[in-house]
């Protein structure tokens, strides 16, 4: 297997690989960066159709059964249309789907243009084997030894691993867990939704699939207070101890719920992938109740194991960390969420007003100062 040490390959085992985003041949789309947590094969196959190529896709599905979304997701990439996409449709799975190269800037990344050949990522997405088609071994028996042989997604680093996340106790007092909690109770949340770029333009999506959380905004100047005194001087501390990160903004104040009655979760995300959220550095969620099952926060990347912040306290975390929200299986789940940046990422925000479809989430700089005392 290369090295990808060469002029005309830029993948470099062990190496992070670049991401990107592209349309699936049959409808939707592909993003590499959510595909964390798993092993992820890239079939760089060039135009479909051709003898080659044909030959190549019946010899990978020879190992189909090993396909599995939550293990090994295969990816086939097309520098092509193909003449019958429903052929593909026909035989694409979670684990197994198509995409559309059709200008073949992925395939030059990956030094695929000039010699098709299948790439293997490591879960957080790594080049572990580059295998050309030429491969003096046999490129089929080759990627066939390699998918047999990878151990379950929280094996793969050889010893346990646990996600980059600091657990902060006692951060909230228990009566103001419970006023948040009867607050919202009384209010009422709204869909949450989330941010997508679309035309390089950041908007607000909903789409249950992805996340189903309602919202409440608090807006009383004197709740906010209360809320940022609190987080100012039982939280920012441990934050700047452990973290080496001196916060200076906050990001915003509402009180989430996910709630079993509807199904609430949220898919697989990072916190800073568009121009609405490129500032944000931790994310921070504080519980305000405890009488509920699931709803753990997983940072696939690092295996499975479920986190999540004790009654009152905060678990903070990389808003660049790939993470989901489980399913809540029985009740309702309360919790004070918030991002934290600086200085340096405030003026970053402002400057992102310019790709920000919605007016209303255009930043102002006036409201999210952790210290307001030290800017007067």
């Amino acid at each position: 297997m290369s090295d990808g040490n060469t002029a005309d390959n830029r993948v470099i085992l062990g190496d992070p690989v670049p991401w990107f985003s592209v349309p699936l041949v049959t409808g939707g789309s592909f993003d590499l960066h959510v595909f964390g947590g798993r092993w992820v094969v890239l079939a760089f196959f060039g135009a479909p159709g051709t003898p080659e190529a044909e030959q190549k896709l019946a010899e990978l599905l020879q190992d189909a059964q090993l396909f599995d979304e939550d293990k090994i997701a295969v990816r086939v990439i097309f520098t092509a249309p193909p003449a019958d996409s429903a052929k593909y449709a026909q035989i694409s799975s979670k684990g197994l789907a198509f995409l559309a190269d059709y200008d073949g800037a992925i395939s030059r990344a990956f030094g695929a243009s000039g010699m098709p050949r299948t790439i293997v990522l490591d879960p957080m997405l790594r080049a572990i084997a580059d295998i050309p088609w030429d491969f003096a071994s046999g490129h089929a028996q080759t990627v066939s030894q390699v998918l047999r042989g990878l151990p379950p997604v929280e094996d793969s680093a050889g010893v346990p691993m646990n996600a980059p996340t600091l657990i902060v106790p006692r951060v909230f007092d228990f009566e103001l867990c419970e006023f948040l909690v009867k607050f919202y109770e009384e209010q009422g949340g709204e869909d949450s939704g989330f941010y997508l770029d679309i035309d390089g333009k950041t908007a607000k999506a909903l789409d249950y699939r992805l996340k189903r959380r309602n919202d409440l905004v608090l807006a009383l100047p004197e709740v906010r207070d209360v809320v940022r005194g609190q987080i100012t001087r039982r939280l920012l501390p441990a934050i700047e101890r452990y973290l080496n990160f001196a916060a200076t903004r906050i990001d915003r104040y509402i009180v989430a719920c996910y709630d079993s009655a509807v199904g609430g979760h949220f898919h697989r995300h990072r916190d800073n992938m568009n121009a609405g959220a490129e500032h944000r550095r931790y994310a921070v969620t504080i519980n305000l109740n405890k009488d509920y099952d699931g709803c753990d926060v997983v940072f696939p990347e690092f295996g499975r194991k479920a986190y999540r912040a004790p009654y009152g306290g905060a678990i903070v975390f990389s808003c660049g960390a790939l993470h989901e929200v489980t399913p809540i299986t029985r009740g309702r789940r309360y919790a004070f969420l918030t991002f934290l940046y600086g200085e340096a990422d405030a003026s970053k925000r402002e400057a992102n007003n310019a790709r920000l479809h919605d007016e209303d989430l255009h930043y102002t700089g006036t409201w999210d100062r952790l210290f307001p005392e030290r800017a007067a």
